[in-house]
């Protein structure tokens, strides 16, 4: 039986999500693990080994279902390679959400398309186990404006080259005293 404290503890804490206590290795792991797998699936049609890796709720899926479910990315022949040498970028830290769930967010800075994904694991025998997976592409990299912006001023033209500093610099300067 729970202790009273405990019991309240919990009661409070419902509905709000909690920071994950898990390092940078286990966040590279999960990420590139999971990715991976799936850029290997898109890449084979074959959802097995991708499904096996996920919880018994993510399990629920056929291989065939989930070759449904990525069958545009399979289709693009997109190449999710580069996530095995790039760092992702966290848009959502690690989380535990109320119902005990791993939660991320993030992408991978590429160039021309990023990877951008959402992770959920489940817990199952003291390991974090696939519940679901986002996975989609955007432009990479600084984009221009489509075009410019009218009321929007350009420098004028350097007639001249600039004056010289009146300073010099990294030298001493003489000083006078009176």
């Amino acid at each position: 039986m729970a202790s009273p404290a405990l019991a309240q503890s919990k009661s409070s804490d419902k509905g709000q999500a909690k920071p994950a206590q898990i390092d940078r290795n286990g966040v590279l792991i999960l990420t590139r693990s999971t990715l991976l797998a799936l850029d290997q699936a898109n890449k084979t049609g074959n959802y097995t080994v991708l499904r096996d890796l996920g919880s018994p709720n993510f399990q629920a899926n056929s291989a065939a279902r989930l070759g449904e479910i990525f069958a545009a990315q399979r289709k693009q022949a997109l190449d999710f390679g580069a996530i095995a040498v790039l760092e992702p970028q966290l848009t959502l830290l690690p989380q535990i959400e109320p119902d005990g769930m791993l939660h991320m967010a993030g992408f991978f800075p590429s160039a021309p398309l990023q990877i951008e994904f959402e992770l959920l694991f489940e817990p199952v025998d003291r390991h974090w186990r696939i519940f679901a997976v986002s996975v989609n592409l955007k432009a990479g990299g600084p984009q221009a404006p489509d075009k410019p912006v009218a009321d929007q001023s350009r420098p004028a033209p350097a007639t001249s080259p600039p004056e010289p500093p009146s300073i010099s610099v990294g030298k001493k300067v003489k000083s006078t005293k009176p």
